[in-house]
């Protein structure tokens, strides 16, 4: 079924609004629209009756044409739902066309028919009278008025479209940016998970208290994983309080052969930077280091700013970079970390492995330095 001319419901000041297809306009303003149309033709009527006709009074012109506009005022929402039902697209449907040919015609001749029998209300004449002179003088620019009205309607219809599919377009690529950086973060916690194990049961036969502590150790990074890890980023600190837990487990698998040194400036904080971006790294940094080479070896971590950029750099000192500018292959850690980076902030981030003369490598972060709220994430911190 057709909509009705005009909206029944009123907006918040009260005033009727007129529905064209999805859009609405209020009742006031659409009649100001409409008449202003009628007054200006009103004036060109006028115009050329001084020229070619006997002078019209004034006061029958603007009627007439009232009547003709109002008419059509009337119209216009059935207009839009004829277009709306029966588009014509691009390349042209014959079918559609056909349709809004008849449409138009049928619809122009009640036009002619609605004006003929309100001006009977008015003149001396009847209704067939008055059919013909509006069939005579009106038809043509009423069927130019209806071929008007829809070209307006696709035109919206084209815009309002596009506007969707932009926005849709714009949350696929969002849902698929969170998706891809979900996958990455559940392919790092069992990597680190299996790591971890496997530390723990290299010590079950050598020292079962140093396993004992590590297990609980590890229940409390689990334990803070999954209090942490609803959103993609969180303070700098907490990154550092659940990176000091993954440290010592390692601590205690390779007792003094591994020293750590962590240095943060007091300005970066409160820095945001993505959930487990470190232990990864840290955790590369240990196994193809120390897990790899005979000897001590000393983990540093170092945070500070620079203008607006917030530097980590995560050094050790007995490993060495392949051919490849890779630390011995490295696995998915770093590859994960650059992936899921690259995802958060585009080009305003990067990651770049150096090296330490005479030994050693250094992993070099920079993110862009924004501070985040903490006070929507938990309060619970591991100590």
């Amino acid at each position: 079924m057709l909509a009705p001319p005009y909206d029944a419901d009123a907006d918040q000041e009260g005033h009727m609004k007129i529905r064209l297809g999805n859009t609405e306009i209020g009742l006031f303003r659409y009649l100001a629209l409409w008449t202003a149309v009628a007054l200006l033709f009103t004036l060109q009527t006028k115009l050329n009756n001084g020229l070619h006709r006997p002078n019209w009074p004034l006061w029958d012109l603007i009627r007439w044409s009232l009547i003709q506009w109002y008419t059509w005022a009337a119209l216009a929402p059935l207009v839009f739902r004829l277009a709306e039902r029966y588009p014509v697209s691009s390349p042209l449907r014959l079918r559609g066309l056909g349709k809004q040919l008849v449409a138009s015609l049928c619809t122009t001749f009640v036009a002619m028919m609605i004006g003929a029998l309100v001006s009977t209300l008015f003149e001396p004449s009847g209704f067939f009278e008055q059919l013909g002179y509006f069939l005579e003088q009106h038809f043509a620019i009423g069927l130019l008025t209806y071929w008007l009205l829809f070209a307006i309607q696709q035109a919206i219809q084209f815009h309002a479209e596009k506007a969707r599919r932009e926005l849709e377009a714009s949350q696929l690529a969002t849902e698929l940016a969170q998706s891809r950086l979900q996958v990455l973060k559940t392919q790092l916690q069992p990597h680190f998970l299996f790591n971890t194990l496997h530390a723990i049961v290299t010590l079950l036969d050598e020292d079962k208290v140093s396993a004992e502590d590590m297990l609980l150790r590890l229940s409390e990074l689990l334990r803070a994983f999954l209090e942490d890890y609803d959103g993609q980023e969180i303070p700098l600190r907490r990154e550092l309080e659940l990176l000091e837990l993954y440290l010592g487990i390692q601590r205690h698998r390779f007792k003094d052969r591994l020293t750590t040194r962590i240095h943060v400036a007091p300005d970066v904080l409160e820095a945001a930077v993505p959930s487990l971006v470190l232990q990864p790294i840290v955790e590369n940094a240990i196994r193809y280091g120390i897990g790899q080479h005979v000897g001590d070896d000393r983990v540093e971590i170092d945070c500070r700013r620079e203008g607006g950029v917030l530097c980590i750099d995560v050094r050790n000192f007995n490993s060495t970079l392949d051919e490849g500018g890779h630390a011995g292959g490295h696995g998915i850690g770093l590859s994960n970390t650059r992936m899921r980076m690259r995802e958060l902030y585009g080009d305003k981030a990067s990651l770049r492995l150096d090296l330490i003369v005479p030994r050693g490598v250094a992993c070099r972060l920079r993110l862009p330095f924004r501070e985040l709220d903490d006070d929507a994430l938990p309060e619970h911190v591991p100590a």
